[in-house]
């Protein structure tokens, strides 16, 4: 495990109810009801609220690899995410595939971008090892 030398930032949230319950960050910017997936309940779920993060931080990741490359991104460039909560074992899994658009970009050099971001990503990073990823260029 690599230690952390600066803390950039520190995000914070209270949670109650569970899945079926409610999260608000302490600056208030973020203030969701929460459902379980596959429910008619009214909120969001944490596998979506996972999908958002890990998709917006992979985009932010693919800049800085272009940005090294000296490769323009387009600026309709987008991650579509998929989290599957399973079971496996008699335990919750998770399951997730990125697919990567970048429209315009020489097919080679968007999947230099795209293996590069797979590795400086810090939600990459974190669920490396520990569930099935897929990262598909579309």
């Amino acid at each position: 495990m690599s230690q952390l030398e600066k803390v950039l930032y520190t995000a914070k949230t209270h949670t109650t109810g569970g899945r079926d319950g409610a999260a608000r960050s302490s600056d208030g910017r973020l203030d969701v009801k929460l459902s379980s997936p596959g429910t008619s309940g009214s909120g969001t779920n944490p596998e979506q609220l996972f999908a958002a993060g890990w998709s917006a931080c992979f985009i932010g990741a693919m800049g800085v690899v272009a940005a090294k490359l000296k490769v323009a991104l387009p600026p309709d460039k987008a991650v579509d995410a998929e989290v599957d909560l399973g079971m496996s074992e008699g335990g919750y899994v998770l399951r997730a595939r990125l697919n990567v658009s970048l429209p315009g970009v020489d097919r080679e050099v968007a999947q230099a971008v795209v293996d590069g971001a797979h590795q400086v990503c810090p939600y990459s990073k974190a669920t490396r090892g520990n569930i099935d990823v897929e990262i598909n260029l579309v």
